[in-house]
């Protein structure tokens, strides 16, 4: 659908102006135009033809054939201001529009000029299909697999030390945990399948997302299955734009049920006319544990950023405040506050893109989480982790993952003291 209808001229009949522009109908391309060497012989006649719709609209169409779309729009432009029903300009500039991206536009343009009761029948077929293939680019949809070899030092999320002090009246006594509780290492496999619907419209736009993730390995009692159903609705502009999300997640753990978190989030970003844009973000999340009840909580997340595009590069800087309240009175340690720190920079190679984000987050308790640990004291917990990937394209639907991922925790209470790390490779599939 690239190439304008040149036969329109013909299709529609035009009027004739009386002027010093000479007669154009020798201008008119044939079967096999040239319209570059058109585009020049017309650029000859401009100063006798400012007053030819049928001139511009010949110029616009040429320009238009030649990928010249800036300018054809203008000479289209100028055709329709002179005449205003003229159908051959009305039919290029509709294109000229799609191709400058404006797909709503060149959508209400063709749907009008399908309504003319002067359309001749056999160019209604030509505008009906191209009016069907724009409105199909209206509703998209893409599936992905990725498929993930990968080594875990620590699969099970165990804690760092081999054993645990416990506070027994008054005195520290050391016990030593059981090898079930103790790190496992291994390798696993890793899937994820994803499948996205969008429907765009003039000014918003909807986003279905269903997902898949799932990771096995020898360690059964480890093994996780993540089922992710999320919708967003989202209203972009020069000026500013925003976006307002809810998604479902339900997580199992070991063959078991272990969380279904539902989420909400808002999110606003600035125009802004320096490089770096501002935005902010507000996220609400109710956790619900199916076999400890009393771990149920309600997470809220209050976030300012920075996304900066540098060079083909990019970089988001993000600092977020946050506050998990407990909703059953005998939560360990009560409910939870903290701060959090992201960083995700993005920058393209010679051969493929290299992803590299950070995360640092400070949670500490109201409560005491246990009094037979660290002789009741508030527990607080720094997290850290380190995520570097790699993506290298292979074909039109395929690329090669790989990813290095590195996370360590820090606690005053050695049983929430943990590290890990992943080495993985892959292939990601889109269709």
């Amino acid at each position: 659908m690239r190439r304008c209808f040149f036969l329109f001229f013909v299709f529609f009949p035009l009027q004739l102006q009386a002027q010093a522009c000479p007669d154009l109908i020798t201008y008119y391309p044939g079967n096999q135009p040239d319209w570059i060497v058109l585009e020049s012989r017309l650029a000859a006649l401009m100063p006798e033809c400012l007053e030819s719709a049928e001139y511009f609209a010949l110029l616009g169409a040429a320009q238009l054939n030649s990928n010249k779309v800036a300018e054809s729009l203008e000479s289209l432009e100028r055709a329709l201001l002179l005449e205003p029903e003229n159908g051959a300009a009305q039919v290029d500039y509709a294109q000229a529009q799609y191709l400058q991206g404006q797909l709503f536009t060149a959508i209400e343009l063709n749907s009008q000029l399908l309504l003319r009761t002067d359309l001749p029948a056999s160019l209604q077929p030509l505008l009906q299909e191209r009016q069907e293939s724009w409105q199909g680019l209206t509703r998209q949809r893409s599936m992905q697999a990725d498929l993930l070899l990968g080594y875990d030092t620590n699969l099970n999320g165990a804690p760092d030390s081999n054993q645990i002090t416990l506070t027994l009246s008054g005195e520290p006594v050391i016990l030593p945990l059981d090898s079930e509780f103790r790190e496992t290492e291994g390798p696993y496999l890793n899937i994820h399948l994803a499948n996205q619907f969008r429907q765009l419209a003039p000014l918003h736009q909807h986003n279905f997302l269903f997902e898949l993730r799932g990771r096995v390995s020898e360690n059964t009692a480890s093994d996780l299955l993540q089922i992710d159903a999320r919708y967003a609705f989202i209203r972009p502009s020069r000026e500013h734009s925003w976006q307002l999300t809810s998604s479902l997640s339900h997580l199992f753990f070991g063959g078991s049920s272990l969380l279904t978190a539902t989420e909400g989030r808002a999110f606003y970003q600035l125009g802004s006319s320096f490089r770096c844009k501002p935005y902010y973000g507000l996220a609400l999340q109710h956790q619900l544990y199916h076999s400890e009840n009393n771990l149920n909580s309600v997470e809220s997340k209050v976030s300012a950023g920075l996304n900066c595009p540098l060079n083909g590069q990019r970089v988001s800087l993000e600092l977020s405040a946050l506050h998990i309240s407990a909703l059953k009175s005998d939560r360990p340690g009560g409910d939870r506050s903290g701060w959090q720190v992201n960083l995700d920079w993005r920058f393209p190679l010679a051969y493929g893109e290299l992803i590299a984000q950070g995360n640092y987050s400070r949670l500490d308790d109201q409560d005491s989480y246990s009094s037979l640990l660290e002789n009741g004291a508030n527990r607080w917990i720094n997290r850290s982790y380190i995520l570097i990937q790699y993506l290298q394209p292979l074909a039109r639907n395929a690329t090669l993952m790989i990813n290095l991922f590195h996370q360590r925790q820090d606690s005053n209470i050695e049983l929430f003291e943990n590290l890990n790390t992943t080495a993985e490779i892959g292939i990601s599939l889109a269709f």
